[in-house]
């Protein structure tokens, strides 16, 4: 008997543990993540960091060491969501980017895609391109606004949220993913221009 495929579509069906399997919670990932996401500063930093995602929901995160990010303005992925409605430009990303992690300020309109800690480098040729467009490589020697994990709702008022949920530590956003993003919403705009 050949084994048949499962269309994408279709939900997985509940898989029940058996003993000796590691299963890991939400809380636990979520756990995870957030110290993956403090180790980017000294261990003396750790209590700062904390205190600012309980009174402001934002940690002010060094960029460089364990990720990087690429800034893109809301007017380009709009242009490739073809709305600006949050919920809809967060689903589209989660989409594009294949899960990975991105973060949006919507007050400013500008999104991060968190990529490896290696891209500022590598990218600087394309990098000096995108600069025209507003998109920014930023690595060592930035910060950026990082929300706490369960910052997942965005509103005009909120000051950055997960547009696409960090999945787990050091889960990030596949460069080529994120640079045909760009180019492609970068052609888009080129194309309403004309």
């Amino acid at each position: 008997m050949e084994p048949t495929a499962v269309p994408r579509t279709t939900a997985l069906r509940p898989v029940e543990s058996e003993p000796g399997a590691l299963v890991h919670s939400t809380a636990d990932r979520r756990l995870a993540t957030e110290h993956w996401l403090m180790a980017t500063c000294p261990r003396s930093s750790h209590e700062r960091i904390r205190a600012e995602w309980q009174e402001n929901s934002v940690a002010l995160l060094p960029l460089g060491t364990l990720f990087s990010a690429v800034r893109i303005p809301g007017r380009l992925i709009s242009a490739m969501a073809l709305t600006e409605d949050l919920e809809e430009v967060d689903a589209f990303l989660e989409d594009a980017l294949r899960g990975g992690p991105v973060i949006c300020a919507p007050h400013g309109r500008r999104y991060y895609a968190l990529v490896p800690a290696s891209v500022a480098r590598t990218w600087s040729e394309a990098a000096k391109e995108w600069r025209r467009a507003s998109v920014e490589v930023l690595g060592s020697g930035s910060y950026l606004g990082v929300p706490r994990v369960d910052a997942t709702q965005g509103d005009p008022h909120t000051v950055s949220y997960w547009s696409v949920p960090m999945e787990s530590a050091a889960v990030l956003c596949a460069p080529l993913a994120v640079a045909r993003l760009i180019a492609a919403g970068l052609h888009s705009m080129a194309d309403d221009s004309e």
